[in-house]
């Protein structure tokens, strides 16, 4: 067991009943080691509401693997969000970021947590419950692939900033699990439609594919 000390970490829990059952249900499927299945929409179930429950599951896990190595990430150490020596992702949004700009990977991924958190909170886009029989709206589906284009962009520093860290704190196996259950679920949804965002951790995503039998 790991814990955080972040500022950024703040867990976002559903708070509809049927949500909570789909994500124990999923939890079951992950739990058994099967990671292929425990991303399928069960049979019955509302695709929003699946959408949404795995959603606010992968920030919370994502929020807690960077909180653990939070205080190794320093604007000394990363003064960019980068991915290596050929990504650097920068940040826009809000009045402070109206052009992408450069900052600290720490000060990124507070931007991008307290984003994603008022997101969540926006009943408008992730309302306490989907009517019966709802799709995805084209304001949800950009929302999401938005949410998880710069969740991965996390995983993406963490691995290659703080990977020995993570190994060191024992939470390396966290790491990697967290990660291929991510990418199999924005996999089957589109939730990352450029494949050009995959480019830091492409090895790691072409073994996944491999030891699942799925085309590049």
């Amino acid at each position: 067991m790991f814990h955080s000390k972040s500022k950024t970490f703040k867990p976002r829990k559903g708070s509809a009943s049927r949500t909570l059952e789909m994500r124990r249900g999923a939890n079951a499927t992950l739990n058994a080691g099967n990671l292929k299945l425990a991303v399928e929409l069960p049979p019955g179930e509302n695709i929003c509401e699946w959408l949404s429950a795995n959603t606010i599951d992968f920030f919370n896990q994502v929020n807690l693997l960077y909180g653990a190595i939070s205080d190794f990430c320093t604007t000394t150490s990363c003064p960019s969000m980068t991915a290596g020596a050929s990504y650097e992702y920068l940040w826009q949004g809000g009045p402070d970021y109206p052009k992408p700009t450069s900052v600290p990977a720490a000060k990124y991924v507070d931007l991008l947590m307290a984003w994603i958190q008022n997101v969540l909170d926006d009943t408008r886009i992730f309302p306490e419950a989907f009517p019966d029989g709802a799709t995805p709206s084209k304001e949800l589906m950009s929302t999401l692939r938005t949410i998880y284009k710069r969740l991965f962009r996390v995983y993406a520093h963490m691995y290659h900033s703080h990977l020995d860290k993570l190994s060191q704190l024992g939470i390396e196996a966290h790491l990697n699990t967290g990660f291929k259950h991510f990418y199999l679920f924005a996999r089957e949804f589109k939730l990352i439609e450029d494949r050009k965002e995959f480019g830091p951790l492409i090895q790691i995503i072409e073994e996944i594919n491999k030891s699942y039998g799925l085309k590049p």
